[in-house]
C-alpha cells in the first residue's frame, strides 16, 4: 500500500489536531510524526511550534494523566509513575505533578477498594483474604505503607 504524502504545513496540521484532542506527551508526538517520515529539522520545527503556540505541554499532559488514571480507574501513584516514565515524563516533573491527587481522596479510595475487594473474597482464612487484598493493591499500584495503614485502621475498628 502506498503512503500518502502531505506537506509540511498539512502535517503540522495533523499534529495540532492529534493535541487538541487529547493532551500528550513529547514521546506520543514525537512517535506519532515519525509516520510522516519527517527530517529531523521538520520534526523540530513543528514540537517547538506546538510548545510555543501551548498545543503541547509536557506539565499539563502530566497533570491530566495522573488526575485521569487516579479518580477514574483509580490506579495508585506507582502504578502512575510507572507509566509515565514509560512515556518519557523525567521524575522530577512527575514528583511535582502528584498534589493533583488530595491526600485524603487517595486514602478514601484505598479504602474502598480494600473494602470492596476483601469483602468480596470467599471461603478462605482471614489471613489468606488479606494476603490477596494487599497483592490485589499492590498490583493497582498502591503503597505497601499505605495499604497496611488502611488495615490497621480496619483492626482498631
Amino acid at each position: 500500500m502506498e503512503k500518502k504524502s502531505y506537506t509540511f504545513l498539512e502535517i503540522k496540521q495533523k499534529m495540532v489536531n492529534y493535541c487538541v484532542y487529547q493532551d500528550r506527551c513529547h514521546q506520543e508526538v514525537e512517535q506519532k510524526m515519525w509516520d510522516f517520515l519527517l527530517i529531523p529539522e521538520a520534526k523540530e520545527e513543528i514540537l517547538l511550534y506546538l510548545m510555543k503556540e501551548n498545543y503541547l505541554s509536557e506539565e499539563r499532559f502530566t497533570r491530566s494523566y495522573i488526575r485521569g488514571k487516579f479518580y477514574m480507574k483509580s490506579w495508585g501513584r506507582n502504578k502512575i509513575r510507572n507509566h509515565l516514565k514509560f512515556k518519557g515524563v523525567p521524575e522530577k516533573l512527575i514528583n511535582s505533578c502528584f498534589d493533583e491527587i488530595e491526600d485524603e481522596d487517595y486514602h478514601k479510595i484505598l479504602a474502598k477498594l480494600y473494602e470492596d475487594y476483601y469483602s468480596k473474597i470467599k471461603g478462605l482464612q482471614v489471613y489468606q483474604k488479606k494476603s490477596k487484598t494487599i497483592k490485589y493493591l499492590l498490583g493497582k499500584g498502591f503503597e505497601y505503607e499505605e495499604i497496611t495503614e488502611i488495615i490497621k485502621e480496619r483492626e482498631e475498628e
